[in-house]
C-alpha cells in the first residue's frame, strides 16, 4: 500500500495543477499538441522532480504488494498465476519509465514559455517525439494491467485461492473504472488535487483489500 500511495502523491505533485493561458500567451498556439500538459508551466522544477522520483522510487515497494497478491493466488493454476504476477510487475517496471519521463515533460513546457519564437520550433520538435515515446510504452502498461486484473478475477473465480469469492470484483481494472464513475460525484477541489493520480488510488484500494484479506488468513 505504501508504494501505491507514494506513487499517488508523485502523480499529484506532477499532475495537480491549474492554469490560466491568458497568462501564458506563448503557450496558445500550443495547447493541441501540449493535450493538458500546458497546466505543467506553473510548476517549479523541485516539485516536478520530486514527483517524478516519488514514483519511480516507489516501484519496489508496488512490486512487493503484488509479491503478496501472488502468494495469495497460490494453490490455483500454478502458471496463469505467475503469469499474472509476470503481466503486474512488467507493468510497474515500465510504468515507472512513463511516470519518469513526465518530469522532462514539465521542463520542456517551461522551456516553450520562456523561449523565444523561433526556438520554440526546436522544443515543439522535443514535445513531439517525447509524445510518441509516451504512447509506445504506455499502451502495453494499460494492455498488460487489463490482461493481469481480467487473470486475477479468473483465478479467485476458482476459489482455489487464499481470497474470498467477492475479491473476483476487486482488481485494478475494476477499481479504476469505479474510480472514474466516483470522480464524477466527488466535489471539484478533490478532483483538482487528484488529477492523474486514478490508476494509483486504484491500485492502493487493491493492495488494502489484498492485504485486509490476508492478514485474516
Amino acid at each position: 500500500m505504501t508504494g501505491s500511495f507514494l506513487y499517488a502523491v508523485g502523480d499529484v505533485l506532477l499532475l495537480a495543477s491549474k492554469v490560466n493561458l491568458d497568462e501564458y500567451p506563448k503557450l496558445k498556439p500550443f495547447v493541441k499538441l501540449l493535450a493538458d500538459a500546458e497546466k505543467m508551466v506553473v510548476l517549479s522544477p523541485k516539485r516536478m522532480m520530486w514527483g517524478a522520483m516519488l514514483g519511480v522510487f516507489a516501484t519496489p515497494l508496488v512490486l512487493a504488494g503484488y509479491w503478496q497478491m501472488y502468494r495469495g493466488l497460490t494453490g490455483a493454476n500454478a502458471l496463469l498465476v505467475l503469469t499474472t504476477l509476470l503481466l503486474f510487475g512488467c507493468a510497474s517496471v515500465i510504468g515507472a519509465f512513463v511516470h519518469g519521463t513526465f518530469y522532462y515533460l514539465g521542463e520542456y513546457v517551461l522551456a516553450l514559455n520562456k523561449v523565444d519564437e523561433p526556438s520554440q520550433n526546436v522544443i515543439v520538435e522535443m514535445i513531439t517525439r517525447h509524445g510518441k515515446v509516451l504512447i509506445i510504452s504506455y499502451a502495453p502498461v494499460m494492455l498488460m494491467v487489463v490482461i493481469a486484473s481480467i487473470l486475477f478475477s479468473v483465478l479467485v473465480a476458482t476459489q482455489k485461492t487464499s481470497f474470498p469469492i467477492w475479491m473476483t470484483a476487486v482488481n485494478p481494472l475494476t477499481l479504476i473504472i469505479a474510480w472514474l464513475l466516483l470522480k464524477r460525484i466527488l466535489p471539484q477541489f478533490i478532483r483538482d488535487w487528484t488529477e492523474g493520480a486514478g490508476f494509483n488510488i486504484a491500485l492502493l484500494v487493491f493492495f488494502a483489500c489484498t492485504t485486509f484479506v490476508l492478514w485474516k488468513v
